[in-house]
């Protein structure tokens, strides 16, 4: 029922132009401040989180929204509330926002009875969308995206790594005894997840993702045909706020192989 109500052309008409107007014109000339648990957060997150909420809210008055740059208390009421939640990250890769590197997103997921039913991430430099939902499927731009066969082996491939939240002797590991062919770490949890649905790079692994970085990508990602669970083996989304882990692949083989590699019980 809420799916028919949500979509994703209006979506694009509200997160588009608050990205081109909120976030290009602050890029690479933002002032910083520390938060709590160390993360940055400049005036475009919060100008852009407030626009978007006031905009989604006005829209469909009986969602309630969920922001990043909001109280942890508040977050947890919402998730439980029962209704149809916006789930915002307004500004995915704050610290490459602030340096001027060109990878950072707009992050928005519908949450509803306990799971994701619609994605959005939106890249305002490369005016890219990617966005999926139940009924129409992973898009890029409006365009059908699915995920390419690789038909590569583990040690041929790409993968996108964030060592900073992983176990340390699972970091050492990966260096020591590298499986795949070539490493990167970009800086936006959202925009990675992306980037593995067009088939940019190939594999994924992330200790430590919140809800609102996570929900959107993820989605988009499985639903274009990719393959990711948590290092337990789990689904990689739940309307929680504690953190996850993540770990993908783009095929059913490259999968099967990196999460026997990472010691992953299918």
């Amino acid at each position: 029922m809420y799916q028919m109500a949500f979509p994703l052309a209006k979506l694009q008409e509200i997160i588009v132009p608050a990205a081109l107007q909120e976030l290009l014109p602050r890029f690479a000339r933002v002032e910083r401040r520390e938060k709590l648990d160390g993360s940055f957060l400049t005036a475009a997150d919060l100008a852009m989180q407030e626009r978007v909420a006031r905009q989604l809210l006005q829209h469909w008055p009986d969602t309630v929204f969920l922001g990043e740059e909001m109280d942890a208390a508040d977050q947890a009421r919402l998730l439980a509330s029962g209704q149809p939640v916006w789930c915002l990250d307004p500004l995915d890769g704050t610290s490459n926002f602030i340096a001027g590197i060109p990878y950072f997103c707009v992050s928005l997921a519908l949450l509803q009875h306990g799971r994701v039913v619609l994605g959005m991430v939106y890249d305002p430099l490369r005016d890219e969308c990617f966005s999926a939902s139940e009924a129409q499927g992973a898009r890029l731009n409006g365009v059908p995206l699915s995920v390419p066969d690789s038909g590569l082996a583990l040690r041929q491939a790409t993968a996108l790594v964030d060592f900073k939240r992983l176990e340390r002797e699972l970091a050492v590991r990966l260096v020591t005894d590298t499986p795949y062919a070539s490493q990167r770490s970009f800086g936006s949890v959202a925009l990675d997840w992306c980037w593995l649905a067009a088939g940019r790079c190939h594999l994924y692994l992330h200790g430590r993702s919140n809800i609102w970085d996570y929900a959107a990508g993820n989605f988009i990602f499985e639903a274009a045909g990719g393959f990711a669970s948590t290092l337990q083996g789990d689904p990689v989304f739940t309307p929680a706020l504690t953190p996850r882990s993540s770990v993908a692949g783009i095929d059913r083989p490259l999968f099967q192989a990196w999460t026997a590699w990472l010691g992953i019980e299918a």
